[in-house]
C-alpha cells in the first residue's frame, strides 16, 4: 500500500485607545483611582519596562502593582483583552475580569488578584459596582478587526550567507548555539500555487548566538519536492492540501491516465528539526526525513523510515531519554489494515554513515477502525511508558488512497468523527508490552502534548485540547490570506486550544470499585471513573484559570525538556493564539495556574524553546527564545530572550529579513 504523506501541524488587533490609568492597593487599604490620562496609547501587553527601551517607541507598557486588587476606568474602546500585567505580575485561580454592559465611558473592569475582595472608587460617579466574577459565569467577545497577516503567509527569499543582527536591550554571552527554526517559505512555483499553509516548501532558519552577538542565515531544504517543482517551475509533487496537476503538455488522454499513476510521495520535510544519535534532521510526519548541517544548514543524506522499520512515516515530535535513546511513533499500512507502531531508535552510531540503523519497533496497537486510524501529531512519554491518544480526527484511507483518482486532495480524507470517543493507551517502553486498562474520554482533539510523569501507580497527562477537530481545514491560505470581517470570521470559526490536565490510574483491575474516583492525587482535580463494563473514564482538570479565554488559548508548549520532561514538573511555555497565528508568548504555572504573558502589539511570536541557564537548580532559571515576525511593511523580524523566571524581556537582535510564521525548532549548544 502507497506511504501515505500525513499533515503537517502548527497552527494586532487594533492598536490605539483612549485609556485611564491604575489605582494600586498598599497593604489592605483601598485604592483611589487615579487622574484620566486622555491621550491615545497604542495597546502593548508586553513585560519590558519603559527604562529598556526594547520596543517601539509608540508602544507603552502596562504595568499592574497591586497586590490585593486593581481598578481600572476605560475611555474610549479598550477591551479587557488589551488590560495585560506589567513586570512580574501573575494572574491566579481567582483572577478574572467581569464584563459588563458595552464598551465606552464609565466602562469599569476589577481585576481580582489572590481571591481578594475588589477594592472600591473614589467619587467616579458610577451608579453600580460589578459584580464578583468568582460568583458569575464570565462570556468573552472574540476580538475584532484583526490583522491581516498575509504577509506572514507569502514566499521569501533564502539568505545563504549569515547576517548580523541589530543587538537592543542585552544578550547574554552564556547563550552560545543555534536556534534552528523549519517551516513554510516558498507558497507557489510559476503559476501553481499551493492551496494549504501546510504545503509549503521547508525553509530552514538559523539564528547562531555567541559571546551577546547575533547572526541570522536561512536555506531552502532542497527535497526532491523543492528541486522537482523547482526545475518544473510548477508543481510536480502532491502535498497535503494541494493535488498536483497533469502536465498540461500531454495529450488528453494522457493526463486522464495520470489519475491512476501512484502519487510521487512528497519528501517536503517542514515541520520540526529532530534529533538521532546526535545528527540533526529535518522532518515532517512522511516516509523521508534530511540530514541537515546545523552549523551551515546545508541539506545532506535523505532518510527512508522504511528501510529500518515497517512504518509508512514517523512524527515530528520525538522524545529524548537522557542518554540518548529516542522514541517515535508511526503508522504502518497493509492488507490488514493499519497499525500504530511505537519506535525506539538507540542512541549509538555503528559508524560514521549509521542513520537509523538499530531502530525497532516496540509494539504495534490496532486501531478501533482498522480504515480509519486516528490522526495524532505527538504523544508522550514518562519515565516508564509512552502515553498515545487516539482521537477522534480519522483518516479515511479508502478517499486517501483514491484521492488523485477522484481529484482531490489528501488532507479531504481526514475528518472530524466524534461520534468515536477519545482513548488512552499505555504502553511500557522497556518491555513493549500495552497496558491492559482502558481509558476513554469524551471527544477531544490535540496536536501537542506538555508533559507526562508517574505519580502513586498513575500517570499524569497534560496537553493542549480542542472540543472540536475541525480546525485542520481552518489553515487554508485563502483563510489565512483574508482580511477585515472575513478574517474576523474565520478566526470565530476555530475552537481553541486550552492546556488540560488528565490522570490515568494504571492499577485497575476487577476488584476495583466502580463508580469512585480513582485519582489519589491531591493537587488535581482530574477524576477518573470506572464504569460496569471495566473501561475507566476520565474527565480533565484545566491547567489555566478563570478568564484564560482571552488570551485567546495557548499551543505550541515547551518545557523545560532536558531536566523535567517524563517528570513532575511546574512550569511550561507556550504561544497564546489571539489570531490564527501566535500572538503572545505565554509562562503557566500549573501549581498555582498563575501564568505571565509577553504580548506587542502587530507583533507574531513563534514556538518559544527554553534554554537553561548552565548548571541551574530552580526549574525556569534559564531564558526563553522566540522568532517574533510582523505583517506591517519596515519592521523588522527578530529574536526575541526572555528571562523564563520573571518573563520580562532582556534584548532582541533584529534583522531586516522577511520571515513567514513557522512551526517548530530547537536549540543547539556549541
Amino acid at each position: 500500500m502507497a506511504a501515505l504523506v500525513l499533515l503537517r501541524s502548527g497552527l494586532a488587533r487594533p492598536c490605539g485607545a483612549q485609556m485611564a490609568l491604575l489605582g494600586r492597593t498598599l497593604g489592605r487599604r483601598p485604592a483611589v483611582l487615579a487622574a484620566v490620562a486622555d491621550r491615545s496609547v497604542p495597546a502593548r501587553r508586553s513585560h519590558s519596562s519603559p527604562q529598556q527601551g526594547h520596543g517601539s517607541s509608540r508602544a507603552a507598557s502596562l504595568h499592574w502593582t497591586g497586590e490585593r486588587a486593581v481598578s481600572v476606568l476605560l475611555l474610549g474602546l479598550l477591551p479587557a483583552a488589551y488590560l495585560y500585567p506589567g513586570p512580574a505580575m501573575d494572574y491566579s485561580l481567582a483572577a478574572a475580569l467581569t464584563l459588563h454592559g458595552h464598551w465606552g465611558l464609565g466602562q469599569v473592569i476589577t481585576d481580582y488578584v489572590h481571591g481578594d475582595t475588589p477594592i472600591k472608587l473614589a467619587n467616579t460617579g458610577l451608579r453600580n459596582f460589578l459584580p464578583n466574577p468568582l460568583k458569575e459565569e464570565i462570556t468573552f467577545r472574540s476580538p475584532k478587526g484583526l490583522q491581516c497577516i498575509s504577509p506572514l503567509m507569502q514566499t521569501v527569499e533564502e539568505t545563504p550567507q549569515p547576517i548580523p543582527a541589530k543587538i537592543k536591550g542585552h544578550i547574554p554571552k552564556w547563550i552560545n548555539g543555534n536556534l534552528l527554526r523549519n517551516g513554510p517559505g516558498k507558497f507557489e512555483f510559476g503559476e501553481d500555487k499551493f492551496n494549504h499553509w501546510f504545503d509549503g516548501m521547508a525553509l530552514l532558519h538559523q539564528f547562531q548566538l555567541e559571546n551577546g552577538t547575533v547572526t541570522y542565515r536561512s536555506k531552502f531544504l532542497q527535497s526532491n519536492s523543492y528541486l522537482t517543482n523547482s526545475q518544473h517551475n510548477r508543481i510536480m509533487v502532491s502535498e497535503f492540501g494541494t493535488l498536483a496537476m497533469p502536465d498540461p503538455c500531454k495529450s488528453v488522454f494522457a493526463r486522464f491516465m495520470s489519475r491512476f499513476e501512484m502519487p510521487q510521495p512528497s519528501d517536503n520535510a517542514s515541520v520540526n528539526y529532530v534529533v538521532y544519535k546526535g545528527d540533526y534532521y529535518a522532518s515532517s510526519e512522511n516516509i523521508f526525513m534530511y540530514k541537515v548541517d546545523p552549523e551551515t544548514l546545508e541539506t545532506k543524506e535523505k532518510v527512508d523510515w522504511s528501510k529500518f522499520v515497517a512504518v509508512n512515516g514517523a512524527t515530528a515530535h520525538p522524545h529524548y531519554e537522557s542518554d540518548g535513546t529516542t522514541y517515535n511513533m508511526g503508522n504502518s499500512y497493509g492488507k490488514h489494515g493499519s497499525r500504530y507502531n511505537i519506535i525506539q531508535v538507540p542512541p549509538q552510531k555503528s559508524n560514521c554513515s549509521d542513520t537509523l540503523e538499530g531502530a525497532k519497533v516496540l509494539c504495534s496497537i490496532a486501531p478501533m477502525d482498522k480504515m480509519k486510524p486516528s490522526y495524532y501529531h505527538s504523544f508522550g512519554m514518562s519515565e516508564n511508558y509512552i502515553i498515545f491518544i487516539e482521537q477522534p480526527i480519522k483518516l479515511n484511507l479508502l478517499k486517501i488512497i483514491t484521492s488523485k483518482l477522484h481529484g482531490k486532495a489528501i488532507f479531504e480524507g481526514i475528518s472530524w468523527e466524534p461520534q468515536y470517543n477519545t482513548c488512552f493507551h499505555v504502553v511500557n517502553k522497556y518491555t513493549g508490552e500495552v497496558l491492559p486498562g482502558q481509558w476513554y474520554s469524551k471527544p477531544f482533539a490535540s496536536f501537542h502534548q506538555i508533559n507526562a510523569f508517574e505519580d502513586h501507580g498513575c500517570v499524569v497527562l497534560d496537553l493542549c485540547c480542542q472540543d472540536d477537530g475541525t480546525t485542520l481545514s481552518t489553515y487554508k491560505l485563502q483563510n489565512l490570506r483574508r482580511s477585515g470581517e472575513g478574517l474576523d470570521q474565520i478566526y470565530d470559526s476555530i475552537s481553541r486550544a486550552f492546556p488540560r490536565r488528565f490522570v490515568l490510574p494504571l492499577n485497575v483491575n476487577s476488584d476495583t470499585p466502580v463508580g469512585k474516583n480513582l485519582n489519589p492525587l491531591s493537587y488535581t482535580l482530574a477524576r477518573a471513573v470506572k464504569d460496569a463494563d471495566g473501561k475507566v473514564w476520565c474527565t480533565h482538570e484545566n491547567l489555566h484559570p478563570e478568564g484564560f479565554e482571552k488570551v485567546g488559548g495557548l499551543e505550541f508548549p515547551q518545557i523545560n525538556y532536558s531536566k523535567y520532561n517524563g517528570r513532575r514538573y511546574r512550569y511550561f511555555y507556550g504561544c497564546g493564539f489571539g489570531h490564527l497565528v501566535g500572538d503572545s508568548l505565554i509562562k503557566v504555572d500549573v501549581e498555582t495556574k498563575n501564568f505571565k504573558i509577553w504580548q506587542e502589539d502587530g507583533s507574531y511570536p513563534s514556538e518559544p524553546v527554553f534554554v537553561p541557564v548552565p548548571n541551574a537548580t530552580a526549574e525556569d532559571s534559564g531564558v526563553i527564545l522566540s522568532v517574533v515576525v510582523s505583517p506591517a511593511e519596515n519592521c523588522s523580524a527578530f529574536l526575541l530572550v526572555l528571562d523564563a523566571e520573571t518573563f520580562r524581556e532582556l534584548g532582541r537582535a533584529e534583522v531586516a529579513v522577511p520571515m513567514p510564521y513557522g512551526f517548530h525548532g530547537v536549540f543547539t549548544s556549541h
